[in-house]
Parts: C-alpha cells; structure tokens; sequence
C-alpha cells in the first residue's frame, strides 16, 4: 500500500500539532513556512541578554486532549502556572518561553522554513504546492494552517474556492497587534504575578519577562491594544514604539528603558472565528483549512484544531 503523503502549510500550533499525530501513525508529512523559525504566533525573542514572549503570553489547559499531548510530549518540565487572570481556571507559560512546545513539537517532524507558498494545482489526483523558491511539493492532501488572508491568496487560476467556502472563510475576521520589547536597567513597576491588563488607552497587555521567569535581566513586552493597531497599522515603527513607551510610563519609568524591539502582527487575534475546529474545502483536491481562527481559537483552539484535521484524514478510507 503506498504511503499516505500531506504537505502542511504553516508551522504554527496547529499545523505542527496536525503533523504529529499524522506522523505519528506512519503518514509522510511536510511542513512548510515562509518564516525562520517555526511556532507563529507561539513566538520568543533573544536581545541583550534578555528574554521575551511577543505573541501568545499564555494559554489555559480546559481539554483533556491538549493536557495529555503536553504531558506526553515534554512533561510537566516545561509547564509553569502564571495565572494572571482569576477566572476559574489556571494559566500557563512555557520554561524558556512560548516558542518553546512547537519547538519541540517541530523536532520530531520534516519542517521546511523560509518557503513561501505561491500556488496550488491539481495533477492527477495530487496536489502540487509551488513556493516563491521554484520547489514543488507533490502530496495526496494539503492542510492550510495559515492566516486566512494569505490562504485565500493562493486560489486562483487553477483551483478555485466555491462561493460557500469563499463566504465562510471571508467571514474570519482578524485584530492586528503591534508589539514593543524594551529591556530595562532595572525591575518594573508591574505587580506580581507579572502580568497587566489594560481596559483603556492604547495598551492592552504589559508582561515583566523577568517575573515571568523566561529573561534573566530586567525586560518588558507591550501588547497594544487592537484598536490602536489598526488605527496605527502602517505608521512609523518608531513613533508607534514612543507611544506605547509614553502609555506605561507609570510601570515602566522611561529613564529605565535602554534596548528596544518593535514587531508587528498583522493576525494577532481572530476576533471572528469560523466555529468548527476546521473547514473541508470543496476542491478537486483533499484540502483542510484550520488553526486558530477556527472552533475555541487562541492556544488550546490552535492545538484541537490541528488535532481535529489530523483524525479527519486518518479516518479516510485506505485507497
């Protein structure tokens, strides 16, 4: 029997997650992302000797699925409570930092960076995926983990999404999130545990990485909020940084501030989510969409979802 073969296209959570378990039962599985590294918006940074959470700050453990796929792949090790919400149920960071569980995830797994998808076609009951580079990936199934704008992007010619898929993806609405890292020459002002939410102005979320216990010397992230990013999505890095800078000069004493770092997340968050973990697209190809804009979204919806997909294609019929 030939080996059952799947190009993933996204190494974050739920990409890497739906090649895990792919693998895992004897699937050829590869995954491909534009990016350096894997985990999207799992993501750590290192500068000066400090370092920094700038996408996901933590995730909440509600499944028994999400709980025994971490234990089983690294133990409770990597685990730390950082409960910086007092809603019912316990909040998590990752030793070394977020970045840390995909990492692990993605070393058990054929993961291609720096190969951004161009196209799909269809040849002969395969789907071949073209990337800017000129490499072509030839696979009996595709899953799409990435961003919905940029999948949409990849149907034309070709492959061409129906008017329902087109409807129910469109619908998917994302916040973008500019962020500033700033190491410091001395501790913050932020309470314990670490962790701040702001109600109002243009910062959401303020985090010590120090008392967060992933940087070793004193450094902050800032998290705008979603309606300062997009009001503000294509000014000047520097004038958004002294923005923010100036809006948590209460925490964060400007004299302190000495390195800084400015991303941008153009989907940081699904505001509008598609319900079911993952959509089946209507195409003469098997193709999958999911990752964190589909079913409960953020980190654990991120993980069901790449588990979701995964089972779908295994419970295929053998060919």
């Amino acid at each position: 029997m030939e080996q059952k073969s799947c190009v993933i296209i996204g190494a974050g959570l739920s990409g890497l997650t739906a090649g895990y378990f792919l693998t895992q039962n004897g699937w050829q599985v590869t995954v491909l992302d534009k990016g350096r590294g894997v985990g999207g918006r799992m993501a750590s940074r290192s500068f000066a000797g400090a370092r920094f959470d700038h996408g996901a700050q933590y995730f909440s453990i509600k499944s028994l699925d999400f709980q025994n796929f971490i234990e089983q792949l690294s133990g409770k090790r990597l685990l730390r409570k950082w409960n910086v919400r007092s809603d019912g149920y316990p909040r998590f960071a990752l030793e070394g930092g977020m970045n840390g569980l995909p990492k692990r995830i993605a070393e058990t797994l054929d993961v291609r960076t720096g190969q951004k998808v161009s196209g799909l076609q269809n040849e002969e009951e395969t789907c071949t995926i073209i990337t800017e580079t000129g490499q072509r990936y030839a696979a009996h199934h595709v899953l799409l983990t990435l961003p919905v704008p940029q999948a949409l992007a990849l149907f034309s010619g070709q492959l061409l999404l129906s008017e329902s898929d087109q409807a129910a993806l469109s619908g998917i609405r994302y916040d973008p999130c500019w962020t500033v890292m700033a190491t410091l020459t001395q501790p913050s002002r932020i309470p314990p545990p670490g962790g701040l939410v702001l109600e109002t102005g243009p910062v959401a979320w303020l985090a010590d990485n120090q008392q967060k216990e992933i940087s070793e010397r004193p450094s902050v992230t800032i998290h705008a909020s979603a309606d300062f990013s997009r009001q503000h999505l294509e000014d000047d890095p520097e004038t958004v940084q002294k923005i923010l800078l100036g809006a948590v000069a209460t925490w964060v004493l400007p004299a302190t501030v000495q390195m800084t770092q400015v991303h941008r997340w153009r989907y940081s968050h699904a505001a509008q989510r598609h319900p079911a973990p993952f959509l089946r697209l209507d195409l003469p190809v098997s193709a999958l969409i999911g990752g964190d804009a589909f079913g409960i979204g953020n980190v654990e919806g991120a993980f069901l979802s790449g588990k979701a997909m995964a089972e779908a294609l295994l419970a295929l019929p053998s060919e």
